[in-house]
């Protein structure tokens, strides 16, 4: 899953994208509204975590820009406002959901996950293919029962390979998914988390190299 968190807060900002990493998510991080802009101009967001109140460019305007953009992103507005005008006011310019400062880190993580659930072609939560189990609310991965100790990393891959369905997944299109907007598009980083991913996922091999197009995940 790709993530846009949006808050002015910088320690907050960062643990909040920090956390989200741990459960896989491809997290990028802006601090005002303006860069906000430019980041939803440029990058698919599966879930933009939207603070309401920013400099330089007000969040209700970032939150409309999101939609404009007509991608499938859902925005998770955060304020410190508790008042029922204020949420009401943000759902109507086209938040998706709405947390009120200050809030549980596990609340955040499970509205991200449903969000994001709904910012694609709808799947369960819980996916299984090839004797394989990826169970995405619980951040935990199995094979024919055996519990699979995958990093961050390679349990997003796992992810995104198990949510194409069979069709082919190539190295951009994971990289652009599993990595946030760091990772270098020259990099190895791609074909070296699918062969620790091959390994940790055993005999017989389950994810298929598809010369020139990139990675399938097998039936």
């Amino acid at each position: 899953m790709r993530v846009l968190v949006v808050e002015d807060e910088l320690l907050l900002a960062d643990t909040i994208a920090e956390g989200l990493r741990r459960f896989s998510m491809a997290v990028d991080v802006c601090y005002d509204g303006e860069a906000a802009l430019e980041r939803v101009g440029v990058h698919a967001y599966d879930v933009v975590v939207l603070d309401r109140d920013l400099p330089l460019v007000h969040g209700d305007e970032v939150c409309k820009a999101v939609h404009s953009t007509g991608g499938e992103a859902r925005v998770l507005m955060l304020t410190a406002a508790a008042e029922v005008d204020d949420r009401v006011t943000g759902l109507g310019l086209g938040a998706d959901d709405y947390l009120t400062k200050p809030f549980a880190f596990a609340e955040l993580v499970a509205r991200v996950q449903a969000l994001g659930r709904r910012a694609r072609p709808a799947l369960p939560p819980v996916l299984e293919r090839a004797g394989v189990t990826l169970d995405v609310p619980r951040h935990q991965a199995s094979r024919d029962g055996k519990f699979l100790p995958l990093s961050p990393k390679e349990f997003a891959v796992l992810e995104v390979l198990m949510r194409a369905e069979g069709n082919v997944v190539s190295a951009e299109e994971l990289l652009e998914k599993a990595w946030d907007e760091h990772a270098d598009p020259f990099t190895n980083a791609v074909r070296v988390a699918v062969m620790t991913l091959r390994r940790k996922l055993g005999a017989p091999q389950v994810i298929e190299t598809v010369p020139g197009a990139g990675y399938r995940f097998g039936s």
